[in-house]
């Protein structure tokens, strides 16, 4: 619990020896031995009380049943499993035609699925040839030389305003 070893354990001796006295050493030893166990005791009342507790409480049968929910062997998935093997029917039971029949249908959808996807993937191959089949063929057109750019027109000038006409005169009378 608290990792200590053999030499710390003598070094602790050591300083309580030269601390307590030879003569004092006995009596604090048996006097730390029984601290010790009072707290040893203790410790094991409160946990037992904590159990106790928990048990009135009934958190040991939600443990239990969290735990057996949990485990798929106790839950019955490995029973589901074995019940749903086609191989496991009695032969010539009702049970066992229908499950040849289900899997023959099964097997079925599979393949027309699988004819279904190989027929589209050729569909999709065919039309990428003819894509590329006109390209292929087609003359490269001559580039046209790039026509140069041309400058960026000119912003107008500014409208020169005129200049101010002095207010006429007002004719005196």
């Amino acid at each position: 619990m608290f990792d200590i070893g053999m030499t710390e354990m003598l070094v602790v001796g050591v300083v309580a020896l030269i601390v307590v006295g030879p003569k004092d050493l006995p009596g604090m030893f048996r006097t730390l031995g029984q601290f010790t166990g009072k707290a040893k005791r203790m410790a094991r009342e409160f946990s037992s009380a904590m159990e106790a507790a928990a048990d009135d409480a009934g958190v040991s049968d939600v443990s239990k049943t969290l735990k057996a929910a949990t485990n798929p062997k106790k839950m019955g998935l490995d029973a589901v499993k074995k019940a749903v093997d086609p191989s496991k029917f009695t032969p010539g039971s009702e049970t066992e035609k229908l499950a040849k029949d289900r899997a023959e249908t099964a097997k079925k959808i599979h393949e027309a699925t699988a004819k279904k996807e190989a027929a589209k993937r050729a569909a999709e191959a065919e039309a990428a040839a003819a894509e590329a089949a006109p390209k292929a063929k087609a003359k490269p057109k001559a580039a046209k030389p790039k026509a140069a750019k041309k400058p960026a027109a000119k912003k107008p000038a500014a409208k020169k305003t005129a200049p101010k006409k002095p207010a006429a005169k007002k004719a005196s009378s």
